[in-house]
């Protein structure tokens, strides 16, 4: 298979990857939390919960469909720095891990909602309270993940940089993309109540440049000459 082939495969894997975690981000966890009240998300989340477990099943499916695609950067950038593109694929295969285990902290307020019977000594209020904190701990562990991810994007985006393969501009996106993910993690991390007021502002760089390496490899794929690089 040529690398143009390989290079719009990654692009669709991408593409899929890119939709499922706007649908479970924005569709799902952000349309049903409420930022500190707990009552009010929990309402939610029952009121909603086929949606917010198409929204987990959406992250699954983010995580499955990625992997090919990270395998297809390997194998086009292995010839640019054999070094640089095995860490990089250190730093997404541990974000991919970290994120998937983090979605436990996800599912579990449906398990606290469920009205199961071991559940009869807590209080409803206890209950929401409960699932709040897992939706907070699963943000925590979301921007931990994508901590690793930002240096991901970094190296790639300089790995084309230093390539012939893609436009050195949309690199410089991605790198950029990458820094957006780290600014945006170490704020959230960082800040006294775990929020980050600058998200949507850090968000479109990001947004911008995933976005532009996914629809450049999925239209015109990349150059079938061997990349430059050593």
């Amino acid at each position: 298979m040529s690398n143009k082939k390989m290079a719009r495969i990654a692009g669709l894997c991408y593409l899929l990857v890119i939709a499922t975690g706007l649908f479970a981000e924005v569709f799902v966890r952000q349309a049903l939390r409420v930022p500190g009240d707990a009552i009010a998300t929990a309402q939610n989340i029952k009121a909603s919960a086929m949606l917010y477990r198409w929204g987990y099943v959406a992250d699954l499916f983010n995580f499955i469909i990625g992997l090919p695609g990270i395998l297809i950067m390997y194998v086009l950038f292995k010839p640019v720095n054999n070094y640089f593109i095995k860490l990089a694929m250190f730093f997404v295969l541990i974000q991919t891990a970290v994120i998937a285990v983090n979605l436990l902290n996800q599912f579990s307020p449906l398990l606290l909602l469920s009205n199961a019977p071991y559940l009869a000594p807590l209080q409803p209020n206890q209950l929401a309270a409960l699932a709040l904190h897992s939706l907070n701990l699963q943000a925590v562990g979301y921007a931990t993940g994508l901590v690793f991810f930002g240096f991901y994007c970094i190296i790639i985006g300089c790995l084309i940089v230093k390539s012939s393969i893609i436009p050195k501009l949309i690199g410089v996106l991605y790198a950029i993309a990458g820094l957006s993910y780290l600014a945006n993690s170490f704020i959230l991390l960082l800040s006294k109540d775990f929020s980050n007021p600058w998200f949507t502002y850090i968000a479109l760089p990001a947004f911008i440049g995933e976005l532009s390496l996914c629809l450049w490899l999925l239209v015109k794929g990349v150059k079938d000459e061997a990349a430059v690089g050593s």
